[in-house]
C-alpha cells in the first residue's frame, strides 16, 4: 500500500498518556520560534487558553494581542506575512473560520498568504457553550477556499509534526484541534502533509477517521474484531488535500468504507471520501458524524455518545453496515 504501516500494527502506542491538545500545540509552537525569528504569534483575546502564554514571556516582542477582532487579525496576519514573517493566529474554531471568512477567503486564500490559522476546542469539544462555540463546519467552508490546507492531527505526537510540517510549508494552513486531553496512539514520525496511514490493518471494511476522533476508532475496532468484523483503519491527520490513492487501495480489498469525524456529515471528510469513491468506481460509504443541525449542549463525553461518535456506538453502526453490504 501506498500508506505506511509502521511498525507491526501501525506504530500503536498504548502507553495510557494523554496531553492537553491546545499546550502541546503552544510548546510546539514555541520550540519552532526558537529557531526561525520569522515566526510571531496573534491573539483575539486567547493566547493563554490557546497555549501561547509562553511564547508570550519568551517573545513579547512577536506576540500581538488584538482583543475580539477575528476579522481584522486575519487581515493583520496578511500583511505581517507580506513581509516575511509566519503568523501564526489561533483562537476558537468557528471564530478563526466562520466569523472571518471573507477574510480568510480574500486575505489569505486569494492572495496565497503564508498565514497559519488555528482552530481549538474544535467539533462540539467547547460542548457545554453550545452551537455558536461549536465548529462543524470548519472543514466543509476552508475547504471551498482554493489552495488552503487543512490539518487535524490525531495524537499529541501528530499535532507536533503538524506544527512544524504546516510551518514549513508555503501558503495558507487551517489547523483543528481539540479542547479535552487525547491520549497518545502513534509512534512519533516525520509529519507528511497530504499523506494517511494505515494504523490498523483489516480485510471487511475500511474506516477511515481524522482528528480527535481516532482513540475512540482504534476502540471500536477493537469490539469489531471480537464480534468478528476486522477493520482496517486509515488515519487521516490531511483532511485536504485528501490522501485519495491510499483510501482506493484499501477501499479495493474491503469494498465498503466508513468514514468517522467530529463534524456535520454534511460537507465534511465523509463527503469528500464519498466524491472520491464515485469517480473511482463506486462502493458504499457510511458517513459517521454530527447530522446537520445546531448540536446539543452538555459534557462533551455524553455528547459524543449521543451522537454515536463513543467506541462502542461506532462498532455497532459499522457492524450494522457491514451487515447491509455483504
Amino acid at each position: 500500500m501506498s500508506g505506511e504501516i509502521a511498525g507491526g500494527w501501525g506504530g500503536l502506542v498504548q502507553n495510557g498518556k494523554t496531553a492537553d491538545p491546545r499546550k502541546t500545540f503552544g510548546a510546539a509552537v514555541t520550540a519552532a520560534a526558537r529557531k526561525n525569528p520569522a515566526i510571531v504569534a496573534l491573539s483575539a483575546d486567547s493566547g493563554g487558553s490557546s497555549g501561547l502564554g509562553d511564547f508570550k514571556k519568551e517573545f513579547p516582542d512577536r506576540y500581538y494581542e488584538f482583543g475580539i477582532m477575528e476579522q481584522g487579525v486575519v487581515g493583520i496576519a496578511a500583511g505581517l506575512a507580506a513581509t516575511g514573517k509566519i503568523p501564526v493566529f489561533c483562537a476558537i474554531a468557528p471564530f478563526v473560520t466562520s466569523r472571518p471568512f471573507e477574510m480568510f477567503r480574500n486575505d489569505l486564500g486569494y492572495m496565497r498568504q503564508n498565514v497559519k490559522i488555528v482552530g481549538r476546542n474544535g467539533g462540539i469539544s467547547y460542548s457545554d457553550l453550545g452551537s455558536t462555540h461549536h465548529s462543524l463546519e470548519d472543514f466543509a467552508i476552508i475547504r471551498m477556499i482554493p489552495g488552503v490546507t487543512i490539518l487535524a492531527p490525531e495524537d499529541p505526537g501528530e499535532i507536533e509534526g503538524a506544527v512544524e510540517a504546516m510551518l514549513a510549508l508555503k501558503g495558507p494552513v487551517y489547523t483543528r484541534i481539540g479542547n479535552d486531553p487525547i491520549p497518545e496512539l502513534f509512534e512519533r514520525r516525520p509529519f507528511q502533509i497530504g499523506k494517511g496511514r494505515v494504523v490498523r490493518p483489516g480485510k471487511d471494511v475500511t474506516v477511515v477517521v481524522t482528528g480527535a476522533m481516532a482513540g475512540n476508532v482504534l476502540g471500536a475496532a477493537e469490539i469489531l474484531a471480537a464480534r468478528g468484523v476486522d477493520a482496517e483503519v486509515l488515519a487521516m491527520p490531511t483532511v485536504w488535500p485528501l490522501d485519495g490513492a491510499l483510501i482506493l487501495e484499501s477501499r479495493a480489498k474491503t469494498g465498503r468504507v466508513v468514514t468517522v469525524e467530529e463534524h456535520y456529515v454534511t460537507g465534511g471528510l465523509g463527503t469528500m471520501v464519498q466524491e472520491l469513491t464515485a469517480e473511482n468506481n463506486p462502493a458504499p460509504v457510511k458517513k459517521l458524524g454530527i447530522p446537520h443541525g445546531y448540536a446539543s449542549s452538555g459534557p462533551y463525553k455524553e455528547l459524543l455518545a449521543y451522537y454515536g461518535l463513543d467506541g462502542e456506538s461506532i462498532a455497532a453502526s459499522i457492524a450494522d453496515f457491514v451487515r447491509a453490504f455483504p
